[in-house]
């Protein structure tokens, strides 16, 4: 009775180790959809909607974040300063998980004027996550 228990036990916990274990493209997944069921409660200055979407075959996420500012020259110029920051806040923040940084993903983050084109674009991976966590 006592070896049966202990058997049983045993798989028990190798099914909850194997469980426990995901995958690079497993954790890219469950990050988007996270990030997305999660977007309606995010704050930043002058972000009015923020979405993920991944791309598992590229091992790449984008980050799109949308703003109410019109694309012009001074709006520009502050986005270049204020995104960066953005971003290292978040990761400071866990709400961009460093791990994923460092399993391989990139991250394709875009500050967008309230006609969609681009302020600024960051590309976050390995190389350049340490210079965007020291400014």
């Amino acid at each position: 009775m006592v070896k049966k228990l202990s058997q049983i036990s045993f798989a028990i916990i190798i099914v909850l180790l194997f469980a426990g274990c995901k995958n690079t493209k497993q954790k890219l997944q469950e990050f988007v959809v996270n990030y997305n069921a999660t977007a309606s409660s995010f704050k930043a200055q002058n972000v009015t909607l923020t979405t993920a979407r991944g791309y598992i075959n590229d091992n790449k996420i984008e980050l799109r974040f949308e703003t109410g500012l019109e694309q012009n020259e001074a709006n520009k110029t502050a986005a270049n300063t204020s995104f960066p920051k953005l971003l290292k806040d978040m990761f400071d923040k866990n709400q961009i998980p460093e791990e994923l940084v460092n399993e391989g993903v990139q991250f394709d983050a875009y500050f967008l004027a309230d006609d969609n084109t681009v302020f600024v674009k960051e590309i976050i991976n390995k190389e350049s996550l340490p210079n965007l966590l020291k400014e």
